[in-house]
């Protein structure tokens, strides 16, 4: 026995270096860290291999060059003998990993970063070529950490090379993005774009999936989907632009694509940006954006989210029978006014935000329970004023005082708070032109919201243009203030629609302070009713009191959160885009529906369209999955998706086919016809 370990321990001795090929790791929870190389000796002047390799724990992941929203690529610094050379570390092709509303770029499992290195001709076979690094790293879980290490390599040098590693190496170099094949084509067109690859074997069933991965930061929106397109013989992705303030000569990012079997490819992309590809630039000319905006506005008046306004409008119309033509064109300014710079101050917001990398879109502000019980209350104010509770200049009396004498601000904030409840409501040409608009300039993205809203406030402003129209108006009468109180009620039902809202959005914590501020309105309206009936300054005080005293319940409507939370109801789960890749990849087609507890629209669509017996059995028929999107308080994965399809709020409507292929967009006005047509003929869009 002991002359065998002596046998052993000779050859041991006279083995070559056991770490030649893979440095000691430097080891910690989360990785293990090796420097290794894909030959055992290396020969003089010949190139060779070197490699960065990771091995992350469950859930932790590292990052590519470009590490997207947040995170650090790795980094090496080699130590090489006198005439060797490294050239540039090499990274594999990234995955998406979405974390909250950011999506990083970068790695999971073990990838591998490999270096090719050059040595010198002039070493000598028996010598060692010995190689020093020191590497840092970012990897990150719940939290980021960053690590670093040393590490140590001594390759021998002979006079033939001895591969090592070889499989580890092949593996990582089929991991890196290969040249495209394709031809290709990318630009801009203000805050949107589109990539476009053109080449063999692209075809609507042979792609399940693409993405592009821009080598510079934050030239796009890394969370927004890349609404994918294809046809024969070429592909189109639909680019975000991110906060980068210009973009640069030559683009350069990888192409992922994923084929009907699943299998994914990745292909190196690099093009001077020209023109937006006409096969994906979507977006509308200036003037047929106004033209929609226009057409979408007046329509807007008819949606049932202006039916409270339609109060104050009736009786300021009644009141105009018989007034003087320059009072006519005046009050009929004064709300044109109020509409259109209400729009053009919304829409103002809507680019801020957008061009400060905001979230917002078209209703943005029903996202927040603190905006909803303040409307709740507003609605619940004017109804009491037009109940005869009280009387107040503003919009609160609006109804009442737009043609009395210096009624004009009446008129205006008539027009504004019109559009404020307009909001939750869109019309018919609204979700193209709000989307054209909004990847426009600054000024020609104003110039279609004031479209929208000179198109809201057409019927009122053609009294202005032809103000011998209001003699055709009943003559004023006892019958308008019995008009004036019925048309409270529909006040009163906006604040317990927008009640029902909050108590989707926040629960019923909520709801009980937005009841109590409710309370509190009524108390103040009635007290100013008492002090404007007998001229005590008391009453005065106790309103505005009891004013001040609901405005501070809004800090906790807005912290208060469901007691359940709004999940998956029957028939149907809460969309994700992870799911919907999951179930693509099953094979299964893909209904989702993107909607919020404020948006009426979204609301008649589900119980006229969505919830009928017929689609719910369409849906179960043919093995639909059925998705819903709730942007009731406001979503970046899903305002993403909004954006992908050139939309700017809810509801929007999209239909995933089974076996690929881009998504059909249903319009935002449903019928049951309507989505029955879209599933059983998903080539076609709307």
């Amino acid at each position: 026995m002991l002359r065998v370990l002596m046998i052993l321990a000779g050859l041991l001795a006279h083995a070559p270096p056991a770490l030649a090929v893979e440095s000691a790791p430097v080891t910690s929870p989360r990785a293990t860290v090796t420097i290794l190389a894909d030959q055992a000796a290396i020969a003089p002047g010949q190139p060779f291999r070197l490699a960065l390799r990771q091995r992350l724990a469950p859930g932790w992941h590292t990052y590519w060059i470009n590490p997207g929203d947040a995170g650090q690529a790795p980094e090496v610094t080699l130590t090489l003998p006198e005439g060797a050379a490294a050239a540039p570390m090499r990274f594999p092709a990234p995955q998406r990993i979405p974390f909250g509303p950011l999506v990083n770029f970068g790695y999971e499992g073990e990838p591998v970063f490999i270096i090719p290195v050059t040595p010198p001709a002039t070493l000598r076979p028996g010598e060692t070529f010995t190689v020093t690094a020191d590497a840092t790293w970012l990897v990150c879980e719940s939290v980021c950490i960053p690590e670093e290490g040393a590490f140590r390599l001594d390759i021998p040098v002979e006079a033939t090379a001895r591969p090592a590693n070889t499989m580890l190496f092949a593996a990582a170099e089929a991991a890196e993005a290969r040249p495209a094949p394709f031809a290709v084509r990318l630009g801009f067109e203000g805050r949107r774009g589109a990539i476009e690859v053109s080449g063999p074997g692209i075809a609507p069933g042979a792609v399940r999936d693409a993405f592009f991965f821009p080598v510079e930061a934050g030239l796009l929106d890394n969370a927004a989907p890349q609404a994918l397109g294809v046809r024969d013989g070429a592909l189109t992705l639909a680019l975000a632009r991110g906060h980068a303030q210009a973009v640069p000569a030559r683009l350069d990012g990888i192409l992922a694509i994923t084929d009907a079997a699943g299998l994914r490819g990745a292909y190196l992309i690099s093009a001077e940006p020209g023109p937006m590809p006409a096969a994906a630039a979507g977006g509308l000319p200036l003037w047929q954006a106004a033209v929609f905006a226009l057409l979408g506005g007046l329509i807007l008046n008819l949606m049932p989210c202006v039916f409270p306004i339609l109060a104050m409008k009736a009786v300021a119309i009644a009141r105009l029978s018989g007034a003087a033509q320059g009072a006519i064109r005046a009050h009929a300014a004064s709300y044109t006014a109020g509409v259109v710079l209400s729009f053009l101050a919304l829409g103002g917001l809507l680019v801020g935000l957008r061009a400060a990398g905001g979230i917002a879109g078209w209703g943005f502000q029903f996202t927040s329970p603190a905006f909803v019980a303040g409307m709740a209350w507003l609605m619940l104010g004017v109804g009491l004023n037009l109940s005869g509770v009280f009387a107040m200049g503003g919009p609160v009396a609006a109804g009442g005082s737009l043609a009395a004498k210096g009624g004009h601000a009446g008129s205006f904030f008539t027009g504004a708070l019109a559009v404020l409840v307009a909001t939750p409501c869109t019309a018919p040409f609204m979700a193209a032109a709000i989307g054209a608009a909004l990847a426009m300039g600054t000024m020609e993205a104003l110039a279609v919201f004031g479209a929208l809203g000179l198109g809201m406030a057409l019927p009122y402003a053609l009294l202005g243009i032809a103000p011998g129209l209001a003699r055709l108006l009943p003559r004023p009468g006892a019958w308008m203030d019995r008009l004036k109180q019925g048309l409270a009620f529909p006040m009163y039902g906006a604040a317990a629609w927008l009640v029902w809202v909050l108590a989707e959005q926040a629960g019923p914590s909520a709801v009980l302070m937005v009841l109590a501020g409710g309370v509190l309105i009524g108390f103040g309206a009635w007290a100013w009713g008492i002090a404007q009936g007998s001229g005590g300054r008391l009453g005065r005080l106790a309103g505005a009191v009891a004013l001040v005293g609901a405005l501070a319940l809004l800090p906790l409507v807005q912290g208060a959160t469901p007691a359940v939370a709004r999940g998956a109801e029957a028939g149907h789960e809460p969309w994700s885009e992870s799911r919907v890749a999951d179930l693509r990849a099953e094979g299964r087609p893909v209904f989702v529906n993107l909607t919020a507890a404020w948006c009426i629209t979204c609301k008649v669509n589900e119980r006229m369209a969505l919830a009928t017996e017929g689609v719910q059995r369409a849906f179960a028929d043919r093995n639909i999955a059925y998705l819903v999107g709730d942007w009731t308080r406001g979503d970046a994965a899903i305002t993403a998706l909004l954006r992908a399809h050139q939309r700017d709020g809810v509801p929007l409507y999209l239909f995933y086919p089974a076996g690929g292929g881009a998504p059909v967009v249903l319009p935002q006005i449903l019928t049951e016809g309507i989505v029955l047509q879209a599933i059983a003929a998903p080539g076609q869009t709307s």
